[in-house]
């Protein structure tokens, strides 16, 4: 269909929501020829973890009709199979998460499929441990995780509470692709539903079951931990009932909320990009940190699976941890006190991604832990609990982690998780702190063990179908013609992620190994229209480690501009 014909029958078939409606009357009025091309040029796309776009009007915008196709398809889909016909719901602080849940919810339930719904918002995390709990088919959290207030999202989950798999990915897809989002729905009335059992609440023991899984993956004596002293910040999202609950376990009494991000909001006021690993967001809370002093700053993104950390620096002020570093962190912590308590299993596995430092390489070495790779997102990382769960030796997972500051020690959820972390982080914290140590005493400590590894990530926006295009022929280009050297390093192999031989599934991905053991790669983002360059080096100190690094990042800066 035309984008002129869709856009004139979206114009007549979707008046249901208000601001949908309102949007493309606007359209129409200003004939904004350009903004209706953006909404109407592609469909959504449903990716391996599912939906994430702009909300708004049109084929190509996160809104109730879209929801609906991509629900009708799961339907299908799962009705076709011999899984349980019942699926678990949660949904985040972003703006129309609710509506969108309740409308997954309907839908659901107009096809035979019992609803488990949240009655409130509750972490992503929690929604992987409700598939299971409840034994579910499938699962659906409406996020956008860290994305800008302007995104939502719809993850989809498997039966083992694990982001759905490539081959469900492809099977759901081709269910959606046959929906018509206005003619092929079925939608149930939501009250109707709710009294008929249609649709149900989550009951509280189920989120208090999730809170007592997380408690129960504590690693050491937890002894100093009750005595931290900490700033939270939520960031405006989902974490602050499950952190809250979580800190009265462990004895913590000592805490001080940031106010100004206490509260669920959706337009994220005080942070307008809701994501700890970048310094805007956790302004607040560093703020409060000067007042005060804490032994550290936690803060939690929208849907509270993602955790970013700052400690004390020494020098009066504090010093931002990166996933990188945190992942190092709690690994050795976790490798280390296992070891002395002697509950470090045989033969023990952990699980990084093809981004993230390879610094985690030589402490696994250390510890004889054996390390696997996988592809970029924590349902890969999921997959592998999963593995280790079918053949018998679930306890051979110690943790697992991305660069992008999600963690996960036990098998509890197959997704990161920012409480477990928060558990993680508090109890290493406190170890350290016996030695009379903070945790960039304990990060650089690392350093010096087992080498500088310094990372950095840059990011590349390349909006609307233009930017699309610029970034599909930036890849093309990269392939066809590989650099020779990137910032005078010799590049000593490049790995093509899409060709046949990596032993990962085929993806987006060109890693350049240099000399001297830095690493350049490059990778389209799956949840936003922008390309990531990740950027690591190893220095005989920090400072040389960030010299090579400034050097790959105006090299790739110079790339991106082609």
């Amino acid at each position: 269909m035309e984008i002129k014909e869709l856009f004139a029958r979206w114009l007549e078939k979707a008046t249901e929501d208000a601001d949908v409606a309102a949007e493309l009357a606007a359209l129409k009025e200003s004939g904004d020829e350009e903004g209706i091309q953006d909404r109407f040029y592609r469909e959504l796309e449903f990716g391996t973890g599912g939906l994430r776009g702009v909300i708004g009007a049109g084929s190509n915008r996160m809104n109730i009709y879209n929801i609906r196709k991509a629900t009708q398809g799961l339907a299908n889909y799962l009705n076709g199979t011999e899984l349980p016909k019942q699926v678990a719901i949660g949904y985040d602080s972003r703006i129309k998460s609710d509506v969108f849940a309740r409308e997954t919810a309907r839908v659901l339930a107009a096809n035979g499929i019992t609803a488990w719904l949240y009655p409130r918002l509750e972490p992503t995390p929690a929604l992987s441990w409700a598939v299971r709990y409840l034994g579910c088919g499938a699962g659906v959290c409406v996020t956008a995780s860290h994305n800008p207030a302007k995104y939502n999202g719809y993850k989809v989950y498997g039966a083992d509470g694990c982001q759905i798999t490539l081959e469900a990915a492809k099977l759901i897809l081709g269910q959606i692709s046959q929906v018509d989002c206005f003619e092929d729905v079925k939608l149930a009335d939501f009250d109707a539903a709710l009294a008929e059992g249609g649709i149900r609440y989550i009951p509280e023991e189920c989120l208090d079951a999730f809170v007592d899984a997380v408690y129960a993956q504590r690693v050491g004596s937890g002894e100093g931990v009750a005595d931290l002293k900490l700033v939270y910040t939520p960031l405006n999202g989902a974490g602050l009932e499950c952190v809250e609950k979580l800190l009265k376990k462990l004895g913590v009494t000592h805490v001080d909320v940031v106010e100004e991000q206490r509260l669920p909001d959706g337009n994220f006021p005080t942070c307008p990009y809701p994501n700890p690993e970048i310094r805007e967001a956790m302004q607040k809370g560093l703020e409060l940190c000067d007042r005060a002093k804490p032994d550290l700053l936690l803060g939690t993104d929208p849907d509270c699976d993602r955790c970013g950390t700052a400690v004390p620096d020494g020098k009066g002020g504090y010093r931002l941890i990166t996933g990188n570093e945190m992942g190092v962190i709690l690994l050795d912590y976790i490798c280390r006190t296992r070891k002395a308590q002697g509950t470090l299993p045989a033969a023990p596995v952990a699980v990084t991604t093809i981004v993230s430092t390879d610094m985690a390489t030589p402490v696994c070495e250390k510890y004889g832990v054996e390390l696997r790779r996988t592809l970029t997102g924590f349902k890969f990382i999921g997959e592998q609990i999963g593995l280790l769960e079918s053949e018998g030796t679930p306890e051979r997972y110690i943790f697992g982690f991305e660069e992008s500051y999600g963690y996960l020690s036990g098998g509890h959820v197959r997704d990161k998780d920012a409480v477990n972390a928060t558990l993680l982080i508090c109890e290493a914290a406190a170890w350290y702190a016996k030695q009379g140590k903070t945790l960039l005493d304990a990060i650089n400590g690392l350093y010096d063990e087992f080498g500088w590894y310094k990372n950095d990530l840059l990011s590349f926006a390349f909006e609307g179908e233009s930017g699309m295009h610029t970034m599909q022929q930036l890849m093309k280009d990269l392939r066809s013609n590989p650099p020779k050297a990137i910032a005078g390093l010799e590049v000593e192999q490049l790995v093509d992620y899409s060709a046949e031989g990596t032993g990962l599934p085929k993806a987006d991905v060109l890693e350049f190994r240099l000399a001297g053991k830095a690493k350049f790669m490059v990778r389209p983002s799956g949840t936003e229209p922008k390309i990531k360059v990740y950027l690591s080096a190893v220095g005989e100190s920090g400072a040389a480690a960030d010299a090579i690094n400034e050097k790959m990042a105006a090299a790739a800066k110079a790339m991106m501009q082609a």
